[in-house]
């Protein structure tokens, strides 16, 4: 019989690194070990009504009850590889519009996904198999949302930024912005976000946006755009989702990722989609058929068949015409309440005559606010106020409410004056 090698002998996983946690759920972690009674969560992207509760969306509560109440013997059987086409189809129509043009030339392929991180991660996967080789970069916006370039630099691609926020000013870089877009390799990709930018609440505008497409066109950039807050951001579907709109009145070739997390209040449930939209041609419905093909390969080795309860809970909202009309109110009710927050934060850091101006707080839009803030302040926040947000200034504005802002405020107002003493 062989001897046993000794357990000292380092043999198979035994000299893995330990990966670094991600920051965010770091953050959280320490806000619930945090034992004072006045403590103050303004991390995560998570909709909070004015009492600091989780929000079930009315419409979303709704179809819920007439899924639970449905009796078909099949609604938990396995969906098809490509997701439920009710959901599927019905989300391209609230993503690039009822009218499209994309849709009625069969220039769309949709696909359901474990929510908008899914879509990012599906779509960067198609893009690196298949775009011509090699890919040279991959550009995303500096600051973004971090698993943006984590999810492009997990299938390979080489993640270079772009300039996006001034940090002196707050306010968006777009000359340096469009400068570095027109510095990109020919057929780099490029990270997009549609609307309420994430961590910065700085979108452009609609001459921006139509700049960006024809330099898109010019550079033959490839889009990757993100869609995570459509309709949340100003309680507008048709509003937030101009950027998409445009690059299809222009017949570009682009990639997105579309998420309902956010617009339903489903989080846990992981309800997205990825959409591919050929460039305006001919042969657009056959790219189309095999770009499907292709995705349904990547998704069933990555999961098999996509999840049915979320999508289906969606699909009910999305279809149901009633639903749908208390679906686009309940977005006003969230985005209106984020709003005033904002006004709100505003209004007592000027009350309090908080050195600086405060004006971008409203300049902003969406779940997230860069208040401006050091990493230094917001540690102090941290220690001796125990209110809780990234190291970066991004403040979740949603996790803000009446009980709370003015305490939120006048700790500011203590930072940033110590701030001040020390330097």
């Amino acid at each position: 019989m062989g001897s046993i090698e000794s357990q000292d002998s380092p043999y198979g996983l035994a000299t893995i690194p330990k990966a670094p946690a991600d920051f965010l759920m770091g953050l959280k972690k320490d806000f619930l070990a945090d034992e004072s009674t006045q403590k103050v969560a303004l991390v995560v992207g998570a909709y909070r009504d004015d009492k600091g509760r989780p929000w079930r969306v009315p419409a979303v509560m709704e179809a819920e009850k007439r899924y639970f109440e449905d009796s078909s013997y099949f609604k938990h059987e396995y969906s098809p590889i490509l997701g439920i086409s009710e959901f599927t189809h019905a989300a391209s129509q609230v993503l690039l519009g009822k009218d499209s043009p994309a849709l009625a030339e069969g220039r769309v392929c949709s696909v359901q996904t474990l929510s908008g991180t899914g879509a990012l991660h599906i779509g960067a996967l198609l893009l690196t198999r298949f775009l011509p080789s090699p890919t040279p970069w991959a550009f995303v916006p500096a600051p973004t949302w971090h698993l943006h370039r984590q999810c492009f630099e997990h299938v390979g691609l080489t993640v270079k930024d772009y300039p996006y926020y001034d940090g002196v000013t707050k306010s968006l870089t777009f000359s340096a912005m469009e400068s570095a877009l027109r510095s990109a390799p020919p057929g780099s990709v490029v990270l997009l976000q549609v609307c309420a930018h994430n961590p910065t609440g700085l979108d452009l505008d609609e001459e921006q946006w139509r700049l960006i497409v024809s330099l898109v066109q010019e550079q033959r950039l490839f889009p990757f755009l993100d869609c995570a807050y459509q309709g949340f951001a100003s309680g507008s579907l048709t509003k937030d989702n101009l950027a998409i709109r445009l690059f299809i009145e222009a017949g570009v070739e682009m990639v997105i990722a579309q998420s309902f997390s956010k617009t339903m209040g489903l989080y846990g449930q992981r309800v997205g989609c990825f959409h591919y939209v050929a460039a305006a041609h001919s042969d657009a419905p056959g790219v189309v058929e095999r770009v499907a093909s292709q995705l349904a390969i990547l998704i069933r080795s990555e999961m098999s068949a996509a999840p049915s309860y979320g999508p289906r809970v969606a699909s009910i909202v999305l279809n149901d015409s009633e639903l749908y009309a208390e679906w686009e109110r309940n977005l006003v009710t969230m985005s209106s309440r984020i709003t005033e927050m904002r006004w709100k934060l505003r209004q007592e850091l000027e009350k309090l005559e908080t050195p600086g101006t405060w004006k971008h707080l409203t300049d902003q839009i969406g779940m997230f606010g860069f208040t401006g803030l050091t990493p230094a302040q917001c540690q102090r926040m941290k220690s001796k106020h125990h209110i809780h947000l990234p190291s970066s200034g991004r403040m979740s504005i949603s996790d803000l409410n009446t009980a709370n802002v003015a305490r939120v405020a006048m700790s500011i107002d203590e930072v940033v004056r110590w701030g001040l003493a020390c330097t």
